[in-house]
Parts: structure tokens; C-alpha cells; sequence
């Protein structure tokens, strides 16, 4: 039997999904590649059930079939056929190793490597004057446009000034300094008089009408060699592994009990011989006598019993909800215990007594669930390129982005689970209205509003809306909480999630582990619910003082010399975080909502202790 091939390089499950899915550009040990399209993906690959997100995102794509996979991994099973994903070479212009230098006539030196496409190289490698063959590395700059296409610079046309440029003659990458100033990187032509070009004509922001790279073509490379469309945006400069290259869109789900469905499904056991003659809540009432009846519908309460009736003798359909509010009506549910606690079982709460709080914080969380176990499915649905897209707060699929395909014809989308466990938090609706009416908090949003507004005219985001101010409050406090609750529980506070419930539903906060293998399900997350006052009161002293203050504190959302717009209070020596932790990419954050801070005090949701 012909032996199996081993894979050029692995990857987790969890990476191919949000770093490294079809699309991005990895560096393997001696080439780099670009992730192929799902077409590409080989081998059995694992189904992942979970029916709210594919029915939610089959509706929002239009692809009624919709399925969710796990990405395909790697056997030693020779037995079997090969599976993994496929990749492409790319980019296909590379450096000579040579250790060469060049001198200009001002007398500074630079480094100087030959810059050779592909199809001059000799066995893989660069052949020098004097026939030797030395290695080359992949260059490490592509062209790439807003919509995702890609594909390489043409470095001819782009030292020669001309579009139409012969690739004729060698190429020198001539680097000064530690190579990282791109004022000080320059294309060589050795064959017009050593004509040069520096790097920065490219990188330059305000160059962005394609008069320099010219027009994108668009290649979609990873979806195949030829498969290209009609794109009328510029080519921008790109650096392989610059953070900006890949951005993955994904949309999550909390495998959560379904309240409504639980109704729904006591309903059905004795709506043909009882329920549907109902006329009214007190015909509800008289029917729950009966033995069968009763054992039906227990647990649910007759108003909530009359609601589903009336919705099935009206004729009127199921009201979709978002994924958001599917998930906090069933964690404000009234009861002790959510879910069956069950080893393999997906989700399973139980209600906490609140315990003693800080003074400034009385009166404000009515609500405390520890959540044991949990289970959170995570789907890619595209990625963009440059900038990242910042998801509704309800945690819907903003579908007006331009992002780039993951294959030519979606039937399925990659997907993974991970269990882990968790703590909500619920805060008093009465408490959130009551500090929306103080007038200092109406000058606050102001100038946050102002601040999103700027952002809106400096991205062209002109359809975008504000989140809202609790949902910056709520986003603020999360922070502090993931941080003051890591230094107890044994997680990293990369480890921790947040999920920020601000809407018609409630206002809640959902700290959970989402990260696949053993750190998951440790039990620390849930033990330090048990204190919950204590670590509440640390994670709002930590917001009061940051070590950048007053800078930080008096930071003005609108400034346009720094570009923050979506920033309030907020820098990286308090408030954020890793991004895998956040939901909104460590955007729209301000402490001054939360506590007062040496510039703004009165704007603070949990008052300033007397």
C-alpha cells in the first residue's frame, strides 16, 4: 500500500475558524500559503447540530439546506483516504538569500536581495551569477482590496511606472535600516540604470484610486487559479502577516434550552383533546384540573399556556427572534434550575441567592445564574480584509458588509463547539431607566454619539447605528469583570467570553470559558459566582484609576489627531482586553458609564460610595 503523505502543516479546529479559514495566509516551514475554499476541504468531516444558528443563518444566506461542519482532521489511519485542506502557493514572487549589499551614492549601504517570480526559479531556489542555487523566502508584501480579492504586486510595473511593463530583467529589494521603514525599502531596476522606487509610494494612505497598484483584479485565489470577478475598488498594499490581512466574520449560538419550544411542545400533548376549546385564560384554568392536563403543562403558567392558544386559534406564525433574546428570556426564566444536569448535557444552570454587594452597587443586579455547563457553536460565514466588522449588539449577521466567499457555492459552513461553564449576571430595568434620565449621563452620550458619528464619516459607515449607552455600560463593566475574576478562578482572562445583553428582553452579562480542549470546564468560573460581591466590588476599583490617567479619562471620542472614536475612558492599561474575549473587538468601551472616573464622575452607573 502507498504510504500516506504527511500534511506540510496543522492547525486546530478553532484556528482554521477564526484565523487561519479559507482565504488567509499562513507561513508553514517552508512556504507560504493561502487556505483553500471549502471545495477544497478533504476527508469525513464532522457534523455539528445545532438547528437555532442553521435555521437563523440559512434564512440570512439563502441556502434553506444549510449544514454545519467541523473542519476536517487529520488520521494516521493508513487505511484511509487522505483528508485536510488543501492549499495554495501564494505569493508567487520571492527573495534571493544572498548576503549582498548596495551602496548609493550618498553613501548609505543597503541590504540587497535579487526579487525573482516564480517561474524563474531554478529547482526552487535562486540561480546566481555564478550558477550556484541559493534558497529564497517568499516576499513578504501582496496586493489585496477591500472585498478580500488578492493577489501579487506586479513589482515591473510597479518600479518601471507603467502598467504595461515587460517582465524582463532582474529585480533588487533594497532594504536600509532593520527593513520594517518602508521610506527606506526600495524596488531596484538593474535594467534601467538601476532605477529606483521606494516601498512608501505604495503604503501611502491617501494613495487609494489605484494610481499606484493600479485597479484590483478580481482574483479570488482561494476558491481557485481562474476564479476571478469584475471589482472596481483600488489595490491596496498588504503585508502578509500584518493583523489587518484576514479578518474572519463568524456568528455564535448558547445551545440554550428553548422556553418557547418547551411550551410549545407541552401545549401539543393535549391541545387536540382539551386545549383548543379554550375561550379564555379562567378555560385554562378549569382544564389544568384534569390529571393529564395537569401533568402536561406543569411548570408552565396558565397566562403563558392562554398566549400559545390564542397564537394557534388565531391562525398568527412563530415570531422569529434574534439569537440574543432566544437566549436571555430562557436565562430570566423563572425558575431554579435550567436545563437537566447531565454529563454530556449541553446546557445546565441554577439561580444563586445574590449575596452582599458593594454600597454602590445595591439595587442594581436582581439576577445571579451560575451556568455549569454550557455549550457555544460557532459558524464562519466570510472574512474581510483591512477592517474588521463590528457585529450587531443582538447579535445579528450584518449582512450589508462586503465580505469575501468561502466557496464558490455554499451548501455548508464550517463550524466548532466548545463546552465550557459560565455566570450571568441580570440588572434591574428600573436601575438602567432611572440612570438614563440623570442629566450627566445624557451629557455623557453626547459625546460618545458624537464620537460614533466621526467613526460613521471617517469608515463611510453612513447606515450604521449606535449601540446605545447600556450596552457600552454593560460592554465596559464586562471587561472589568473578566479581569478581576481571572486572577481567582484559574482561567487567563484570554480564556474568558462575554456575551452583553442590552435590549427590549433585558440587560445582562454573560461570562463564560470558550475555549475548546481541557480549559473549559475547570469549575473555577462558576465557584467565583458564588462571591459574586467581592469580585464585582475588585473589578469596579480597578475601573475607577487607570494607570494612564487623566490622559484616559479625558480622552474626547470626536478627536480626530488620535482616531479612538469609539472610545470613551478606555486604553489598554484598563479596559481592554484580548480580542477572542471580546464581542465587539475592543471597541465601544467607556468606564466613566460604569464608575467615576477623575474627569467625569457624574456619569457613573454604580454612584460614587459617601
Amino acid at each position: 500500500m502507498k504510504p500516506k503523505i504527511r500534511p506540510t502543516g496543522e492547525l486546530r479546529q478553532s484556528q482554521v475558524l477564526t484565523t487561519f479559514g479559507p482565504g488567509a495566509m499562513v507561513d508553514l516551514p517552508d512556504h507560504s500559503v493561502l487556505i483553500a475554499g471549502l471545495e477544497y476541504w478533504n476527508g469525513d468531516k464532522e457534523r455539528i447540530y445545532e438547528d437555532r444558528l442553521e435555521a437563523w443563518l440559512g434564512k440570512r444566506l439563502e441556502v434553506p439546506e444549510l449544514k454545519l461542519f467541523a473542519p476536517p482532521v487529520n488520521t494516521s489511519d493508513p487505511s484511509t483516504a487522505r483528508s485536510g485542506i488543501e492549499v495554495f502557493q501564494f505569493p508567487t514572487w520571492f527573495l534571493g538569500q544572498v548576503d549582498e549589499t548596495w551602496r548609493e551614492a550618498d553613501g548609505r549601504v543597503y541590504r540587497t536581495r535579487p526579487l525573482v517570480p516564480w517561474e524563474r526559479l531554478v529547482k526552487g531556489g535562486y540561480l546566481t551569477r555564478d550558477r550556484k542555487i541559493k534558497p529564497v523566502v517568499p516576499i513578504r508584501f501582496v496586493q489585496a482590496c477591500v472585498r478580500g480579492h488578492i493577489g501579487d504586486v506586479n513589482w515591473y510595473s510597479f518600479v518601471r511606472r507603467n502598467p504595461n511593463a515587460e517582465r524582463t530583467g532582474d529585480l533588487w529589494f533594497d532594504e536600509g535600516g532593520a527593513g520594517n521603514d518602508f521610506t527606506e525599502i526600495y524596488v531596484r531596476d538593474e535594467k534601467n540604470g538601476n532605477q529606483r522606487r521606494p516601498l512608501a509610494h505604495a503604503s501611502d494612505a491617501t494613495i487609494r484610486d489605484g494610481s499606484v497598484l493600479g485597479m484590483c483584479s478580481g482574483r479570488s485565489p482561494w476558491l481557485g487559479p481562474r476564479i476571478r470577478e469584475q471589482c472596481d475598488k483600488p489595490n491596496r498594499l498588504l503585508t502578509r502577516s500584518a493583523s489587518n490581512a484576514y479578518f474572519s466574520q463568524t456568528a455564535s449560538v448558547i445551545s440554550l434550552p428553548d422556553r418557547d419550544q418547551a411550551v410549545r411542545d407541552a401545549v401539543d400533548r393535549v391541545w387536540e383533546d382539551y386545549l383548543q376549546y379554550c375561550e379564555a385564560e379562567t378555560d385554562v384554568r378549569k382544564e389544568r384540573r384534569k390529571e393529564k392536563v395537569a401533568a402536561a403543562l406543569e411548570g408552565v403558567t396558565d397566562a403563558v399556556v392562554w398566549t400559545e392558544v390564542q397564537r394557534r386559534l388565531s391562525g398568527a406564525t412563530l415570531v422569529e427572534k434574534g439569537i440574543k433574546q432566544a437566549e436571555i428570556e430562557t436565562l430570566l426564566a423563572q425558575k431554579e434550575t435550567l436545563g437537566e444536569d447531565q454529563p454530556e448535557g449541553d446546557f445546565y444552570a441554577r439561580t444563586h441567592p445574590i449575596g452582599p454587594l458593594p454600597r454602590s452597587a445595591e439595587g442594581t443586579v436582581d439576577r445571579l445564574v451560575l451556568v455549569h455547563r454550557l455549550r457555544e457553536v460557532s459558524a464562519q460565514v466570510g472574512f474581510t480584509r483591512f477592517e474588521a466588522t463590528l457585529p450587531d449588539i443582538s447579535g445579528e449577521l450584518d449582512l450589508e458588509v462586503e465580505r469575501a466567499p468561502l466557496s464558490r457555492e455554499l451548501t455548508w459552513l464550517p463550524a466548532v463547539e466548545n463546552r465550557g461553564e459560565g455566570v450571568f449576571l441580570s440588572f434591574s430595568n428600573d436601575a438602567v431607566q432611572a440612570w438614563l434620565q440623570r442629566p450627566d449621563v445624557k451629557v455623557r452620550a453626547e459625546q460618545l454619539v458624537a464620537g460614533f458619528e466621526a467613526w460613521k464619516r471617517h469608515k463611510g459607515h453612513e447606515d450604521a447605528v449606535f449601540a446605545g449607552l447600556p450596552y457600552v455600560m454593560l460592554h465596559s463593566l464586562s471587561h472589568l469583570m473578566i479581569t478581576a475574576l481571572s486572577l481567582d478562578c484559574g482561567y487567563s482572562a484570554s480564556a474568558i467570553r462575554e456575551r452583553i445583553y442590552a435590549g427590549e428582553s433585558g440587560y445582562g452579562i454573560l461570562l463564560y470559558t470558550g475555549t475548546p480542549g481541557s480549559e473549559g470546564s475547570l469549575g473555577g468560573l462558576v465557584e467565583m459566582g458564588k462571591n459574586l460581591g467581592r469580585h464585582l466590588e475588585r473589578g469596579l476599583e480597578m475601573g475607577r484609576l487607570c494607570s494612564n490617567d487623566p490622559v484616559c479619562a479625558q480622552h474626547v471620542p470626536a478627536a480626530p489627531h488620535e482616531e479612538r472614536f469609539l472610545h470613551g475612558a478606555a486604553c489598554h492599561g484598563c479596559l481592554l482586553i484580548a480580542e477572542t474575549s471580546c464581542e465587539q473587538s475592543n471597541e465601544l468601551l467607556d468606564r466613566g458609564l460604569v464608575v467615576p472616573t477623575v474627569a467625569t464622575r457624574g456619569a457613573a452607573f454604580f454612584r460614587e460610595e459617601t
